[in-house]
């Protein structure tokens, strides 16, 4: 049995490098939770933290944060079904006109997925006989891999996206409300500043992991935004405290 058999890497392939099938639908879905772990940390403690610039009080504080929690995980979720449904609408529009172009004039097809080999620096003669073999194995897949970049058998599900950003964004909320709420008042906006940027320190590099981007960057943009989210809700909650004394 190989090792493509057996659930491993193709033959040849490094075992390190994404070549197995699903790599779409696990790469939509972490990048759906770090979104969404990540919008739940800034949102939620904006609110906590702009309500306790208001007011000493716990009660307001625990009810803005319950409300940021549960309205931003739903919406999160529908934002992401949405655009992953859309996506997926896409992908599968795509697949069905080529599988209706193979059916209809395949010799055209034939020659389209040979310039497609040549266009990668292939010569005729190559490009033909790699052309015909994978028409022979299957040629829709064939075609999506080379033409469009698709995977038939891994379209991305918009419901793993959905789930992923609202139990993400759930997670990433606690952590501020927890802090905000147990910490004692006189030190609790501070704690929760501090508990936000090194949460989203690691969601930046969580982020950035996940794009191949570099990480010192995704990292600093990352924890400059949240800490810029937080301090103008702060102040404003403290103005409006000030104001409403």
């Amino acid at each position: 049995m190989s090792q493509d058999a057996a659930g491993g890497p193709p033959p040849g392939a490094h075992a390190d490098e994404p070549h197995r099938q699903g790599l779409s639908q696990r790469l939509n879905g972490l990048r759906a939770g770090v979104l969404g772990a990540n919008d739940g940390i800034v949102s939620t403690a904006a609110v906590v933290v702009g309500v306790a610039g208001a007011t000493t009080a716990t009660g307001p504080v625990l009810v803005a944060g319950l409300a940021a929690l549960v309205g931003g995980a739903i919406s999160m979720a529908l934002g992401e079904y949405i655009s992953v449904s859309s996506q997926r609408d896409s992908e599968h529009a795509l697949i069905q006109k080529e599988r209706r172009e193979l059916a209809e004039d395949p010799g055209a097809e034939f020659a389209e997925l040979v310039g497609l080999y040549e266009a990668q620096g292939l010569s005729r003669d190559t490009a033909t006989r790699v052309a015909t073999e994978l028409t022979a194995s299957d040629a829709l897949k064939a075609h999506l891999t080379v033409e469009l970049h698709l995977d038939v058998d891994d379209v991305v599900s918009p419901w793993t996206a959905a789930l992923a950003s609202a139990v993400a964004f759930t997670v990433g909320a606690v952590l501020p409300l927890l802090t905000i709420l147990l910490a004692p008042v006189e030190v609790r906006v501070a704690l929760t500043f501090a508990a936000v940027l090194i949460a989203l320190a690691g969601t930046g590099y969580l982020a950035a992991w996940i794009g191949g981007a570099r990480r010192g960057r995704a990292i600093l943009r990352t924890v400059i935004g949240g800490a810029l989210a937080l301090g103008a809700t702060y102040l404003v909650g403290t103005l409006f405290g000030v104001a409403s004394a």
